[in-house]
C-alpha cells in the first residue's frame, strides 16, 4: 500500500511542539524522567510508556525495539490498558508482514488516516485481520533512527468510539521524539557494554579464574562462580564482613596491603598495582594462586564508593576443566577416544593415570596418542598439553 502524505513545512520544531503540546513543566519533566530512566530498568521503558499512554488518554502505547522479520523475532515493550496489548507472538509470527506502517521519516509523527486516509486504513489486512479484532482502530507513530544506525518504532492506538489523535496530541510525541532517540541510543550502548562484559566474563569462567570484584572501600561488589565456589570452601580464603581475607593471619596481612596498594593505584596517589601472592590451604592441597590488580578510574568518573576499584583473580591448581569435547574434537580432528584422553591429559593425569580413567588398556591409550601426536604435529605429551591450553579451548 503507498503512502500519500508529504511532509509538513517546519512540523516537530520544539518551539512549535511546547507550544502546541498543552503540558506543563512538572508534566513534561516527569515525563522525561521517566524517558531517561527507561535505559536501566528491567524492562527498558515500561513506565515512560505507561505515562504517555495515560497523558495521550492511548489504549497501548508500544516501543518496537527490534522490528520482526523472516530471520528473527521482533522486540516490543507495551504499556496497556485493561486487558492488556494485542497478542505479540501473533504479530511476530505472521501479522508483521502486513503492516503498512512501517519505513516512516524519522522524527516525524503521522496517523495511519493520514498516511492511508480512513477508506484505505479500514480496508488493510492488518487492520482486518489482527487490530479490529482488538478493538485498535487509531494509531499514531514516528519512527526513531539513532546515529549509530539503531531504528526503532514508536506507537501509540486507541480504540474504535473515542476520538482521533489530535493536533495538541501529535505535538506533545514531538516534543519527546528526540529525547526517546537519545534515551535509546543510551540504551543501545550499555547493552553492548553489558554484552561484551557477558562475553569476557563467561571466558574468565571458562578459564577457571575467580574474580573478586572490590569497590572504593574494600568491599566486595562482585564475584564470578569460580570465585563463589572457592570462597564457600573457606580454606585459604574466606569472606569476612563483606570483605576477602585469607585465612592465615600472616597472609591476610600481606593480601590486605595488596588491597590497599591497589587502591592507592585506583585513586592516583600511586601506579596501578599488579602483584601476585600464594595462599596456603590445608593439608596437602596446592596453593590457591592470587593476583591483586587495580581498576584505573577513567578520566571521567564521578565520584561514586560503589565503582569497582579493585579486582582479585583467584586460581586453583586442582580444579578440573570441563572443557567442551566437540570443541576439541573439531579443532584437531579428533576421534570421540582421542578427545577424552587429550582431556584428560591437558588436566594433569598421566598417560597411565588416563588410560584407567577411561578403561582402556595402556596399549590402547599409547595407540590414541600417537595418533593425537601425528595429528596436532607434536611429539611429547608436555607439548600436546601446551598446544591445548594455549588454543581457544579453554574458552569453550
Amino acid at each position: 500500500m503507498k503512502t500519500r502524505w508529504a511532509p509538513e513545512e517546519g512540523q516537530g520544531t520544539n518551539a512549535d511542539a511546547s507550544a502546541a503540546a498543552g503540558i506543563d513543566v512538572a508534566q513534561f519533566s516527569a515525563l522525561l524522567a521517566r524517558i531517561y530512566q527507561g535505559p536501566l530498568e528491567a524492562v527498558p521503558w515500561k513506565a515512560a510508556l505507561e505515562l504517555i499512554r495515560v497523558h495521550l488518554d492511548a489504549t497501548y502505547t508500544t516501543l518496537i525495539l527490534r522490528s520482526p522479520s523472516s530471520d528473527r523475532r521482533g522486540l516490543m515493550v507495551h504499556a496497556a490498558e485493561g486487558a492488556g496489548a494485542p497478542n505479540d507472538a501473533s504479530y511476530n509470527d505472521y501479522y508483521y508482514s502486513l503492516d503498512p506502517f512501517v519505513g516512516l521519516p524519522a522524527e516525524r509523527v503521522v496517523t495511519v488516516d493520514e498516511v492511508f486516509g480512513e477508506t484505505g486504513w479500514l480496508s488493510s489486512e492488518l487492520y482486518k485481520q489482527f487490530l479490529q479484532p482488538a478493538d485498535v482502530r487509531y494509531i499514531m507513530g514516528a519512527d526513531l533512527r539513532t546515529e549509530t544506525g539503531v531504528e526503532c518504532r514508536f506507537r501509540v492506538c486507541r480504540k474504535h468510539g473515542v476520538a482521533h489523535f489530535s493536533a495538541r496530541d501529535k505535538a506533545l510525541c514531538a516534543l519527546l521524539l528526540p529525547h526517546l532517540r537519545r534515551a535509546v541510543e543510551l540504551h543501545s550502548r550499555l547493552d553492548v557494554v553489558e554484552s561484551e562484559r557477558t562475553l569476557y566474563a563467561s571466558a574468565i569462567d571458562r578459564m577457571l579464574v575467580g574474580t573478586v570484584t572490590l569497590d572504593e572501600s574494600g568491599a566486595i561488589m562482585r564475584t564470578n562462580s569460580v570465585a563463589d565456589e572457592i570462597l564457600a570452601e573457606a580454606d585459604g580464603l574466606r569472606v569476612a564482613h563483606g570483605h576477602v581475607e585469607a585465612t592465615d593471619s600472616h597472609e591476610n596481612r600481606t593480601l590486605q596491603r595488596l588491597i590497599r596498594h591497589a587502591m592507592m593505584g585506583h585513586f592516583g596517589t600511586a601506579g596501578p598495582l599488579v602483584e601476585a601472592m600464594p595462599v596456603t590451604r590445608s593439608g596437602d592441597r596446592a596453593k590457591l594462586g592470587v593476583l591483586v590488580r587495580t581498576v584505573p578510574l577513567s578520566d571521567w568518573s564521578e565520584d561514586n564508593r560503589r565503582r569497582p576499584a579493585t579486582v582479585v583473580f583467584l586460581r586453583d591448581p586442582d580444579r578440573k576443566s570441563q572443557r567442551s569435547q566437540e570443541i576439541v574434537r573439531k579443532l584437531f580432528d579428533l576421534t570421540p577416544a582421542e578427545t577424552s584422553l587429550a582431556l584428560l591429559l591437558t588436566n594433569g593425569l598421566t598417560l597411565e593415570e588416563a588410560a584407567e580413567e577411561l578403561g582402556i588398556s595402556k596399549n590402547t591409550a599409547r595407540a590414541h596418542l600417537r595418533s593425537i601426536f601425528s595429528k596436532t604435529g607434536v611429539t611429547r605429551q608436555a607439548t600436546l598439553v601446551r598446544i591445548l591450553l594455549g588454543s581457544v579451548v579453554p574458552l569453550g
